[in-house]
């Protein structure tokens, strides 16, 4: 069982990388955002209340997310391993994941970062935004408040994961097939 979250901050290529390692390593893709749309959509009772807190601006709390969590993983128990993407993001989650996964017997294998500079990030982001059609996409201003909100919030983590040595930080910068080769050199190590 491979357990893996993936790092890094808006714009740094985790969604296109989790792509590949799902494929490569078995591993079932769990993307917060996804599984909120997903619960959303389909007007589950988590859903309906994540929808509460999203409406009214707030984050969803730390329950509600793991809860939706904890559904999906029990659902597929017979998976190769998870590849949590977005989650988690702050201390509180990371304990709260370490405490679920400890009652199966299981534990998070590595934690990898893509790190690339804010500036090259924000330009991917912006032209990510040409055709995303996110309107957080759009604003230099809204990416580098998400980036604040990274470094207060989900930077801790990297003390917390390298105490336990499974931090391994990667260069976000260069072609798909460079840093998915990066990735891979660390997971076959593993």
């Amino acid at each position: 069982m491979i357990n893996i979250v993936l790092f890094g901050k808006p714009g740094a290529g985790k969604g296109t990388q989790a792509e590949f390692l799902k494929q490569k390593y078995n591993l079932m893709h769990l993307s917060t955002g996804d599984i909120f749309r997903y619960n959303i959509q389909n007007d589950t009772e988590l859903g309906q209340l994540a929808k509460k807190y999203m409406d009214k601006g707030d984050l969803v709390p730390d329950a509600v997310t793991i809860k939706m969590l904890e559904d999906i993983v029990n659902k597929n128990l017979n998976s190769a391993g998870f590849l949590f993407d977005g989650f988690p993001r702050t201390l509180a989650q990371a304990l709260e994941l370490d405490d679920f996964l400890g009652k199966k017997d299981w534990k998070v294998t590595a934690t990898i970062a893509l790190e690339a500079n804010d500036e090259i990030l924000i330009n991917r982001i912006l032209e990510r935004g040409k055709t995303s059609g996110r309107t957080d996409d759009q604003d230099e201003e809204k990416i580098k408040h998400r980036y604040q909100e990274y470094n207060e919030k989900t930077a801790p983590l990297i003390e917390y994961y390298k105490k336990q040595n499974k931090f391994y930080p990667i260069n976000g910068i260069g072609s798909i097939t460079e840093i998915t080769e990066r990735l891979s050199k660390v997971i076959d190590n593993l």
